[in-house]
């Protein structure tokens, strides 16, 4: 009978180094986001943790990936809040930024939590981020990061299929 792993870590961030790329675009939404992203890492051990504030969600990507690529992050959290307005503009921001940062998590496998709201109306962004009957999506992008480097470590020399 072949080999049966399940590959599952818990939420520990002790010793390891994380980047948060903000966006200053709707601010009052991404600050308290970002705050509870830096909370949640401190919470869970984190040694460093670096902020770096971009104009909008579609720059997010472009310094992500510096990040990434410079081996000095163990993952990035990425941050911003899109609101539909009354042109195209918003699926364009919001399709290019997710596409962005997966690609970077791709390119580097350095994880990327996807802390972008995509939201029609400002009361569906505050719900997000005080956490009322949604989760914060500040800590819930931390929550993804710490899970997906957990099971990447669990992984590391047993893929040898």
């Amino acid at each position: 009978m072949g080999e049966f792993a399940r590959y599952e870590g818990e939420l520990d961030a002790t010793g390891m180094r994380f980047a948060i790329v903000a966006a200053r675009f709707n601010r009052d939404v991404t600050e308290p986001l970002c705050e509870g992203a830096e909370k949640m890492l401190r919470d869970h051990g984190a040694a460093d943790v670096h902020v770096a504030w971009v104009p909008g969600a579609f720059e997010l990507p472009l310094v992500a990936k510096r990040f990434a690529q410079s081996g000095a992050v163990d993952a990035v959290v990425c941050i911003g809040a899109v609101i539909r307005g009354e042109t195209d503009h918003y699926t364009y921001v919001c399709a290019e930024a997710a596409r962005g940062i997966q690609a970077v998590q791709l390119e580097t496998e350095v994880p990327c939590g996807f802390g972008v709201l995509t939201v029609d109306t400002m009361a569906q962004a505050l719900e997000r981020v005080t956490g009322g009957s949604k989760r914060d999506t500040g800590r819930q992008a931390v929550e993804a990061v710490l899970a997906a480097l957990a099971v990447k470590e669990r992984m590391t020399g047993r893929m040898t299929w």
